[in-house]
């Protein structure tokens, strides 16, 4: 695959070194306006560093854009001319629909939207894909690209603005949830590190338990709950002081503010 990555900054740098890594592409164009901090990718040969947009557009295929919100339109503008029936535009910007895309390149292009999380980093990231009609007959093609920097789902656009605050606010979800367990160590005698230690992996172990099984987080919880038992009696406790219902509640809310801001 000739891919270009147009605004390698942090994601599209993630981005880079997951295809690299994994030797995704046949040959890989970044772009940056200050290329200095990503001119030791080319050490990698099949990799050409540039300012040139358009330079990057045409020796490319797949195109994925991690440009600021407020460059994307303008980049857009002037790089379609140089567009064919080859390419592919991936876009991982925030909040900017598919019909805009379609209003600057049309609407017969291959246009696909994906919302990565910053877990792309480490290649473990839940990335979410949508596409507008031509885009359906490449799906599979970007969710090949994501599913080399973790685990890659279809959904419609609509649902977008949902799986922004499930899985991109969700990595600070998570951590809060980790952060509160490393505490709990620390309370039951356990040193800073040994405590985070102890949660992070036990965080690991259980979401590869639901992978790997594909059973129901109470399936899981009902092996380790005994009658009358330590861990049921946690459990309880962190019922009855709101643990789901407060967790459901800052879902909510965190969704309804990514409303209104895109009212806004």
């Amino acid at each position: 695959m000739k891919i270009a990555i147009i605004g390698t900054g942090n994601l599209g740098l993630s981005i880079a070194k997951g295809i690299l890594h994994t030797n995704g592409a046949t040959s890989m164009y970044l772009t940056k306006r200050n290329t200095s901090g990503i001119k030791e990718l080319e050490k990698y040969g099949n990799v050409k560093v540039t300012v040139d947009n358009r330079e990057a557009v045409q020796n490319s295929d797949i195109l994925i854009f991690a440009v600021q919100p407020g460059h994307f339109e303008k980049i857009l503008g002037d790089i379609k001319d140089l567009l064919t029936e080859k390419h592919v535009v991936i876009s991982t910007i925030t909040g900017f629909s598919i019909a805009k895309i379609e209003s600057i390149l049309g609407n017969d292009k291959y246009i696909i939207r994906s919302m990565p999380n910053t877990a792309i980093s480490v290649g473990k990231s839940m990335t979410c894909i949508c596409s507008n009609e031509p885009g359906k007959k490449r799906i599979e093609l970007a969710k090949a690209i994501f599913n080399r920097m973790g685990h890659s789902m279809e959904i419609p656009e609509s649902q977008m603005q949902a799986a922004t605050v499930i899985c991109a606010s969700g990595i600070a979800f998570w951590m809060r949830l980790i952060r509160a367990t490393t505490q709990g160590a620390i309370q039951l005698g356990f040193d800073a590190k040994e405590a985070q230690e102890l949660a992070m992996y036990t965080c690991n172990g259980a979401a590869r338990l639901l992978i790997e099984s594909g059973n129901h987080p109470e399936e899981e919880i009902d092996r380790v709950t005994t009658p009358m038992g330590c861990t049921i009696e946690g459990l309880n406790e962190m019922e009855h002081q709101g643990l789901s219902s407060s967790l459901i509640r800052g879902i909510v809310a965190s969704f309804e503010k990514i409303n209104q801001i895109k009212k806004g």
